[in-house]
């Protein structure tokens, strides 16, 4: 995919769709002409995109090619050149960018803090008022660790720290949550285990879910939908009408891995044509 790319090829999905088995608690989210250049370097190049509420996308490409930029203008860590972002519905009430949350590769959990105060950190304000902390104890269940709450970081293993960063995340039960890689740096078994953690979580509280990921295996595992970013535009849009659980390596998952992982090696040449 060279830097003189054309802006879109192939885009074959159907936002409106979504999983019959997810209760519609999320937000939908439409993106508009969005673009970000830092200095000369515009790494975003227009990018128009809808998610459905409760729809759970995975969003792949190559390093540096904007997937992580986006994320950080979803939850607003950072500003867009142009374009813009809403979530919900138009014409509802503009809900607060709170609504999402986001979780990165690294855990970034408080070292002098116990386990149960870094999910804490996840009310924000709210994190001292009445039943702050049963909140906390459930968001700790829910990802398995209840009975760790009083450890400290340092004594946790890689996967448990990430379901720690997990729990503080979910426990303010935002609308939107994004992931940054979060599972990048864990072991293959570990991260089999957190990909089927991330599923559950995800079907049981109906959020959306943006997915950041280099594995293009574990995108089609998690995600209703694969998009594909190349050179600051949408290259793929893919809908993934496959039943779950899924699992890497069957026919349709590794037929549709080859596919994306064609369009993300396809050395594109202008007025080439999908």
């Amino acid at each position: 995919m060279s830097a003189n790319a054309p802006a879109l090829r192939l885009v074959d999905a159907a936002p409106e769709l979504r999983s019959p088995m997810v209760p519609a608690a999320g937000l939908p989210v439409t993106i508009r002409g969005l673009r970000k250049s830092f200095g000369a370097n515009e790494v975003l190049r227009g990018v128009d995109l809808d998610v459905a509420a409760g729809e759970f996308v995975a969003v792949v490409g190559r390093s540096g090619c904007g997937k992580s930029t986006l994320l950080r203008l979803l939850a607003g860590l950072d500003r867009p050149t142009a374009g813009r972002i809403r979530f919900g519905d138009e014409g509802a009430a503009s809900p607060e960018r709170a609504v999402t949350r986001v979780m990165f590769q690294e855990p970034r959990l408080l070292p002098w803090a116990r386990v149960l105060a870094n999910v804490e950190v996840g009310l924000g304000e709210t994190r001292n008022a009445p039943g702050a902390r049963d909140q906390a104890r459930a968001a700790l269940r829910e990802v398995g660790l209840e009975a760790r709450g009083g450890d400290w970081p340092s004594v946790l293993s890689g996967g448990q720290k990430q379901r720690v960063a997990l729990a503080r995340a979910l426990v303010s039960r935002p609308k939107i949550l994004a992931f940054d890689e979060p599972l990048g740096a864990l072991d293959a078994l570990t991260r089999i285990s957190m990909q089927q953690l991330l599923e559950r979580v995800w079907r049981e509280q109906g959020f959306t879910a943006i997915l950041v990921t280099h594995d293009v295996a574990e995108a089609i595992t998690l995600a209703d939908r694969v998009v594909v970013i190349d050179n600051g535009v949408i290259a793929l849009n893919l809908r993934l009408d496959l039943p779950r659980p899924r699992e890497r390596g069957a026919g349709e998952v590794a037929r549709l891995e080859g596919r994306i992982l064609r369009e993300l090696l396809r050395d594109s040449r202008p007025g080439e044509d999908a």
